[in-house]
């Protein structure tokens, strides 16, 4: 089968609604967008405190962050299977090869990413912002909200560059979830089994549905970074 059949047959299955293939992204959607949902507030108060507080630690902390985000996720996944599994400390959650460990095991991952990107997006804020608001009165929650709308894009970057890593990354989701079918298998991990068995189309198609969430998360962002430089002239 040539790349065009391959590509044909992929493409049927898209707009066919095949069950299967929509219930492998459907897993892995709601896994991987749980798992951003969960991080998001802790990385955020977590990046501002090292980007604006000043005490002991903080560039220790800093370059763990930044250590951390270059650790194989597969690793990531032997260390969660490790303590998930039976012998393990934490065997009696029973939670290996579940949603919630796959769940627990991309929060790992893009914590600190998003912690790492969210602590330069602020580093880059105009810190006028932050001490304006306090002069004026505002409160430290409402001081915070002005200086996150004035970072808001680089911001946003972050949340998109950490959903893309989580949907996309396979070895600790194979490790942890198990790769079972209905229940954790998800996008990268159903690719990477189909085309073990020389079965690309449902491969191609979730790769499609893949490549099409990048274009709409990146043009997403660039119509909103579009119309605000417009109201900026």
């Amino acid at each position: 089968m040539n790349i065009w059949q391959t590509t044909q047959q992929a493409t049927q299955l898209l707009f066919s609604g095949d069950s299967a293939l929509w219930g492998i992204v459907g897993v892995s959607f709601s896994v991987s967008l749980f798992a951003i949902a969960l991080v998001i507030i802790p990385s955020l108060l977590i990046a501002f405190a090292l980007a604006y507080g000043k005490f002991p630690g903080r560039w220790l902390i800093l370059s763990l962050m930044n250590t951390l985000q270059s650790v194989p996720t597969v690793v990531i996944g032997l260390l969660l299977y490790m303590l998930l599994s039976r012998a393990g400390p934490l065997g009696d959650w029973q939670m290996l090869f579940t949603q919630k460990a796959m769940i627990l095991g991309q929060v790992m991952i893009c914590f600190p990413l998003l912690i790492s990107m969210m602590h330069a997006a602020f580093q880059n804020s105009d810190r006028r912002a932050w001490e304006t608001a306090l002069t004026l009165g505002s409160s430290y929650p409402r001081a915070l909200l002005s200086l996150m709308w004035e970072s808001r894009f680089p911001l946003l970057a972050a949340i998109v560059a950490s959903f893309s890593r989580v949907i996309t990354e396979v070895g600790c989701s194979m490790m942890v979830g198990g790769n079972i079918l209905n229940s954790t298998r998800n996008i990268p991990t159903a690719i990477a089994l189909e085309s073990s068995k020389g079965a690309f189309a449902q491969g191609v198609a979730l790769g499609m549905v893949l490549l099409i969430l990048a274009l709409g998360l990146n043009f997403i962002l660039s119509i909103a970074r579009g119309k605000a430089h417009l109201r900026t002239n």
